[in-house]
């Protein structure tokens, strides 16, 4: 019985550690291939004692409209400008129908928020003069809507370092 028990706990630890591996290749795919999009963000208070130095991000997409009538889940169907800034185009259940153009981001909503992405930027305590200026939050999206938030941008859509 103690021979199986061991095994059974090896067996686990394998399996969790390849969910991990498969979960960090698909991001790292993500980083690599995905499409950049520009959200343009709504002003947050940017600190928190308990965590360090972050910002909370808001996105201005969704920061104008309700919860009422959107399912919990689903896309948000955005399309881009000339300089990769995403504007919303609307919210739907299933990948499909999807115009030429047209990109997806998955989002999920509660009674009060409509959340499409990254919440939160962590940075360096100390750093946040630097990303006071930011106005875009640049996510890489994927075909299927998964989104990975990359950095923030200022104004004149370059990257905040």
């Amino acid at each position: 019985m103690k021979k199986y028990k061991w095994l059974i706990i090896l067996f686990n630890l394998i399996l969790l550690l390849g969910y991990f591996n498969y979960s960090v290749i698909k991001k790292e795919d993500l980083l690599k291939n995905g499409q950049l999009i520009l959200l343009e963000l709504a002003p947050v208070d940017p600190r928190s004692l308990m965590q360090g130095d972050y910002m909370s991000l808001r996105y201005a997409i969704v920061n104008t409209i309700g919860t009422e009538g959107i399912l919990k889940r689903g896309y948000c169907v955005v399309t881009l400008d000339k300089n990769g800034v995403a504007h919303r185009g609307r919210f739907q259940e299933n990948k499909t129908p999807l115009k030429a153009g047209e990109y997806l981001i998955n989002y999920t909503s509660d009674d009060w928020n409509v959340n499409i992405g990254a919440e939160s930027f962590f940075f360096q305590e100390g750093h946040a003069k630097k990303y006071e200026t930011a106005a875009y939050g640049g996510i890489k999206i994927d075909g299927n809507g998964n989104s990975l938030l990359i950095g923030l941008y200022d104004k004149n859509l370059k990257k905040i370092n």
